[in-house]
């Protein structure tokens, strides 16, 4: 519950408050499951919101979406108000609220790309070995030297079998890129499309700026992904949370310490966030934590116990609420001193004592300061909430998605030009074997490096102003097509002949090293794109055909 400058969460014998102006040093909600944790991040969660502080969390069990509807009043729920708190003028009431869900089917469409999501992550998501992980890397590296675009999972799919099909091209920029590791990074991504991730790596993108939205009221929207399916693939889960996290960091600016937060994210199951976790990765969200408190966002992680998160990130959580913990065995009870002795202590209770008398509803709770030092250690009844507990019917869920302002603009999926368009419009022309450069890869590129090149080639390298086939050349090609042919013939008589090995071995070496030299006299490239594009459309006998073909189109180029 709002209360002038801070939340006013529950009391005993005083009230005890969060502070808004220290909300950004993050916090902390743990406790036994059924000992009240969901209360306690609906009360905060509706103290920012009418704070006017736009909130995010993850339902996990389906038990936040009541927040879009007024609490339901009882008997027990008013003795609770009266004689816990002495509050007469208790009010229910419901907060805006926006459903967002990454398969579309309890909320907004919630997507990010391929590019933006990036090699760290992905390689988290995809389980890779160390290898596997720098050759995905250099992936990334060769597209975005290119100016390729990886948006969606086809464009991941088809950079892999182009680099894995011209790997040769790529060692002295990129060094060897296994084709062991390739194969098994394109096993992983078909395993991902099992999973529904082609629907979220897509666009629209998550805009970031969405999440920051206040009513007419001057509430702060609270923005609940729906997640009890995403839950159910613990990788998938947290890589997210661990993605939306980073687009955080990376988008916010430097606004230094508020009034309030500009925005707040609880992060539900935060033992699924570092469970398993390369410790790169680990590292980077203690990175992420400690720092983005100075761009306005709080960020609270909910679990059961503190010690499901690492010391360096526990380290940067100062507001504190712990409901009971179980001690059954000599590990949990150490565990218990070893939170007990992490709260400042009270002289009115011992706390390791308390920690395990608690009942439902009830917690110890430290909060920072005005000095932002831990404040002493309450044991404090929590409030209850002024929305409605549980889950929603189908029917109030849509209305409230289908009125939302941004339903038009995440309802669609949007397939724009990207790497898999640009490497299949390249090979289409080539293969082709006709038409003006300006029919061809002309303006395909967005940027001027030749891919496997990046050191490039200037913009003029694809200008429709270059050279066009003559008919001299054109009758040279049909003349030099046909004898190609009858060439074709007679490979295939002494393939029957039982020679086949020792000529597929000499002609793939000769024609890869023609088809290479021929499209560098198109592209005036090195090495680069034209090498590639003619590697990647001629990789068998059964395509010589097409290789001499090139070859005898644009062997004449000076």
């Amino acid at each position: 519950m709002f209360n002038d400058k801070s939340i006013w969460m529950g009391g005993r014998d005083t009230k005890v408050n969060l502070l808004l102006n220290k909300a950004n040093r993050h916090g902390l909600i743990t406790g036994a499951s059924g000992s009240g944790k969901t209360v306690s991040l609906k009360v905060l969660a509706e103290g920012f919101s009418a704070a006017g502080v736009p909130v995010f969390m993850a339902d996990i069990k389906g038990d936040l979406a009541g927040m879009c509807q007024e609490g339901i009043d009882s008997e027990n729920m008013q003795q609770r108000i009266n004689n816990k708190f002495g509050i007469d003028n208790w009010q229910y009431q419901s907060f805006p609220t926006a459903f967002w869900d990454v398969f579309g089917q309890k909320g907004l469409f919630l997507r990010a790309t391929i590019s933006d999501m990036g090699p760290l992550l992905l390689s988290k998501l995809m389980n890779l070995s160390d290898v596997q992980e720098e050759v995905l890397n250099c992936i990334f590296k060769i597209a975005d030297d290119n100016g390729l675009l990886l948006i969606d999972m086809k464009d991941l799919k088809a950079m892999l079998k182009y680099v894995g099909e011209n790997k040769d091209l790529f060692v002295s920029d990129y060094g060897n890129l296994s084709p062991q590791s390739i194969a098994s990074i394109q096993r992983n991504l078909v395993s991902l499309e099992t999973l529904g991730a082609d629907n979220f790596f897509t666009e629209p993108m998550l805009d970031i700026q969405d999440i920051f939205r206040v009513d007419e009221n001057g509430k702060g929207f609270i923005n609940i992904l729906h997640s009890v399916e995403l839950a159910q693939n613990k990788t998938l889960y947290s890589t997210f949370m661990l993605w939306l996290m980073s687009e955080l960091y990376e988008n916010m600016p430097e606004v230094g310490d508020l009034d309030k937060p500009k925005a707040v994210f609880f992060f539900d199951e935060a033992h699924m966030l570092f469970n398993e976790a390369p410790k790169v990765l680990v590292d980077k969200v203690e990175q992420v934590v400690r720092l983005i408190r100075s761009k306005g966002i709080g960020i609270y992680f909910i679990s059961q116990s503190p010690a499901d998160i690492p010391e360096k990130v526990l380290a940067q959580l100062g507001n504190k609420i712990q409901h009971v913990l179980r001690a059954y065995t000599p590990k949990e009870q150490k565990a218990i001193k070893a939170v007990a002795d992490s709260f400042r202590p009270n002289p009115s209770f011992r706390t390791e004592d308390v920690l395990v008398e608690l009942g439902t509803g009830e917690a110890l709770v430290s909060f920072l300061d005005d000095s932002g030092a831990p404040g002493l250690v309450e044991r404090v009844f929590i409030l209850p909430p002024q929305s409605k507990m549980g889950t929603i019917d189908d029917l109030t869920r849509n209305g409230v998605i289908n009125n939302d302002p941004l339903c038009d603009k995440y309802i669609q999926t949007i397939d724009n030009i990207s790497a898999y368009e640009k490497l299949n419009e390249a090979a289409g022309i080539i293969t082709g074997g006709a038409g003006t450069m300006e029919d061809g890869l002309a303006g395909s590129f967005p940027r001027t490096e030749n891919l496997g090149n990046p050191a490039g080639v200037n913009a003029g390298a694809f200008s429709p102003q270059q050279e066009t086939l003559t008919d001299r050349q054109a009758a040279k090609r049909e003349a030099d097509r046909l004898k190609n042919l009858e060439r074709q013939e007679a490979l295939k008589a002494k393939s029957n002949k039982g020679v086949n090995s020792a000529v597929s071995r000499i002609a793939g070496n000769t024609v890869a090293a023609a088809g290479r030299g021929v499209a560098r006299q198109v592209f005036g490239s090195r090495n680069s794109l034209a090498g590639g594009v003619a590697s990647t459309l001629m990789g068998s006998v059964g395509r010589e055909a097409g290789k001499s073909l090139v070859r005898g189109i644009f062997g004449s180029l000076k």
